[in-house]
């Protein structure tokens, strides 16, 4: 099974990249991963009209999510919200997300991000994806790291819901794919 974890942040300073690779490094027990950071896709940030030619770096990005057999999206909350860099990612695209699970990691504040999680579970499944229920959610991140500067801090309990949730997306991917190979997704 092919995982595309992205990182829904471009900030500069952002966390995103840190939890990205910790949930890879996770994720790998179980997955093949590919690693989308929306820092360097480059995607315009203006949708074409219907009919246009999607530009080089969008067909480029669609590839690898159209491989993907899973999704799981990294990103942190902004107002309430997650990043509109995020947002613009998930509208250049429509069928490569159709029947496929997504996981979420999120962080921020004392929410832990949850709102922008409540959000993007809206948004997907509108595009026809399946949010697993469980999650991992970060609240006052910074306070997680260890003397040394490494995250997470091993009292955080992290591993163990991040293996939960990868457990359940695993779960969620394989019955998906044996899905749409016996019978083609229809939108």
């Amino acid at each position: 099974m092919r995982l595309a974890v992205i990182i829904g942040s471009t900030r500069r300073g952002r966390f995103g990249p840190t939890v990205a690779h910790w949930l890879a490094e996770q994720a790998a027990k179980q997955f093949d991963v590919d690693l989308v950071d929306l820092a360097t896709a480059d995607l315009p940030a203006t949708l074409p009209d219907a009919d246009e030619e999607p530009p080089r770096e969008v067909r480029q990005l669609g590839g690898r999510l159209a491989a993907a057999d899973a999704f799981a999206v990294v990103t942190p909350e902004i107002n309430c919200s997650f990043p509109a860099t995020l947002k613009t990612a998930l509208d250049w695209y429509y069928e490569e997300w159709h029947a496929k699970p997504v996981a979420i990691v999120s962080y921020g504040r004392e929410s832990g991000g949850l709102y922008a999680t409540a959000q993007l579970r809206q948004v997907f499944t509108e595009l026809q994806a399946v949010t697993i229920r469980n999650t991992v959610a970060l609240p006052c991140y910074w306070e997680q790291f260890t003397v040394d500067g490494g995250w997470p801090r091993p009292s955080a309990g992290y591993e163990a819901s991040a293996k939960l949730m990868l457990d359940q997306l695993v779960w969620w991917a394989e019955a998906l794919h044996d899905a749409r190979a016996h019978r083609p997704y229809q939108a």
